[in-house]
């Protein structure tokens, strides 16, 4: 099978203070169509650098990009805008991703405007519709951003970023500001949107007990390289680098688990 997403030797650098340093260096790894890979590291190993990379929110100042066997780098203004209907990604905080003055409903149709996709009479039963299939009423669509829970912005923004029927989301902590219960309801979501869809996901996470919920295969960062990388299973549940083993430590339930 032919991978969905190919990332080649990716290496981004900052100047700070007059010292240049590399936040991701020299970084390779695949998704196929379907699979969640996982990046996980402590803040500042360079996860989110390798999300805004994928994005194209950022340029490397090394590597390439593959996406869906085109060179995302290479792809002109009006190429690169019609390839983003292709993959998306949903932020950690679900305030700042929205004008929060707009309505849920404006929020949902920027996609489906923006890509041509529908016709202006379609698209409240076409937003309906994604407000239906990640657990909201669709009379939530009237309902002004600022209006609705941090649960529901985040349900909202999953909608959105499904509006142009992506192969591949980003999610770079978008669990993480939410509570235990509600990070439940939606790992249970984007499995089911998965499994229905065969959308891949990159899944950024500091936090290895949501990475072996959701991820077939993991990547782990530290100081913007790969230290270890595998199934995510094996990875967790053996780590064999000082930099897993001590986020395996860092979360309660996965040192209970490894005490049975």
């Amino acid at each position: 099978m032919q991978p969905l997403l190919a990332v080649e030797g990716l290496t981004r650098r900052f100047t700070r203070g007059g010292h240049t340093f590399s936040a991701v260096d020299d970084v390779s790894f695949q998704i196929l169509p379907g699979e969640t890979l996982a990046l996980a590291g402590s803040s500042g190993s360079g996860k989110s650098t390798v999300a805004r990379l994928v994005m194209r929110l950022l340029r490397p100042d090394a590597g390439r990009i593959n996406f869906e066997g085109r060179d995302l780098f290479g792809l002109s203004a009006s190429d690169l805008r019609a390839a983003r209907a292709r993959f998306q990604m949903v932020f950690q905080d679900s305030t700042a991703a929205f004008n929060p003055r707009a309505t849920v409903a404006r929020a949902l149709d920027d996609p489906f405007r923006i890509h041509g996709l529908g016709g202006r009479a379609d698209r409240p039963h076409m937003i309906a519709q994604l407000l239906e299939q990640v657990g909201l009423s669709p009379d939530l669509a009237r309902r002004a951003i600022h209006e609705i829970s941090g649960g529901q912005r985040q349900r909202v923004a999953l909608a959105r970023a499904m509006a142009t029927n992506p192969s591949l989301i980003v999610l770079d902590e978008a669990l993480s500001a939410v509570d235990s219960s509600l990070r439940i309801e939606l790992l249970r979501l984007l499995l089911d949107l998965q499994a229905r869809r065969n959308v891949a996901y990159l899944f950024i996470s500091h936090d290895l007990a949501l990475v072996r919920a959701i991820a077939h295969r993991v990547v782990i960062l530290d100081a913007g390289r790969i230290v270890e990388t595998g199934p995510a299973t094996r990875v967790i549940d053996a780590p064999q680098s000082p930099t897993t083993r001590a986020l395996v430590a860092a979360v309660p339930r996965l040192r209970g688990a490894e005490g049975k």
